[in-house]
């Protein structure tokens, strides 16, 4: 059987150079790269335009006595081709820098995009969120909070966010993924997940 993992590490791989395309929010770099083949040997020279930005970290708002969830909507500029609206359903996100954690993060933005506290976290994964173009990586969390005191229009006026909060039970939920009403990952992942650990986090959260 062969195996799952291969044994490749730091040195299979050379950035031959690393060009700066453009700057803003986000950066566009060109890279030049070689690395090794899963043959041994080594690939010709070839480049690759990657978006570098922050980590981000995401939490979905889970509260077990309600079996409620905690989901946003707001307008996103990179949805505009979405047919049906640019307005997307998320859940709870941020970017954040090397000298925080990702657990501080998404209880900073948890009280701004949701005006909701949260009262545990559990972690349910980090990966890459889309590596053919671009470097983020997303820590992804689920949090404990008290859905009866959600609600709301939230968001930075400085950061031109206008965030709607509001709270449906985690079947509701999960049906609007079934029915194509949630396009976004970090959503369709966390819902996924509370679907299949719903009952042993209920009793985990409700003792405390």
């Amino acid at each position: 059987m062969p195996e799952t993992l291969t044994s490749f590490s730091q040195n299979d791989y050379e950035i031959v150079k690393r060009e700066i395309l453009c700057e803003g929010f986000m950066r566009l770099a060109r890279y030049t790269i070689i690395h090794r083949k899963f043959d041994g040997s080594w690939t010709d020279k070839f480049q690759r335009d990657i978006c570098e930005r922050s980590p981000a970290a995401a939490v979905l708002p889970y509260d077990p006595v309600l079996d409620q969830v905690v989901l946003i909507e707001q307008f996103r500029a990179g949805a505009i081709s979405n047919p049906q609206s640019p307005w997307l359903i998320e859940i709870i996100a941020g970017l954040y820098e090397a000298t925080e954690k990702p657990a501080d993060v998404v209880i900073r933005e948890a009280k701004e995009e949701g005006g909701c506290k949260i009262l545990d976290l559990y972690p349910i994964s980090q990966y890459f969120v889309s590596p053919g173009g671009g470097n983020e990586t997303l820590a992804l969390f689920c949090g404990r909070v008290d859905a009866s005191e959600t609600g709301g229009i939230h968001g930075l006026a400085n950061e031109s966010e206008d965030i709607r909060c509001f709270t449906i039970s985690l079947d509701e939920a999960y049906a609007m993924i079934q029915e194509g009403k949630i396009k976004t990952s970090p959503a369709i992942i966390s819902i996924q997940w509370l679907m299949l650990n719903r009952e042993w986090l209920k009793q985990l959260w409700q003792t405390k």
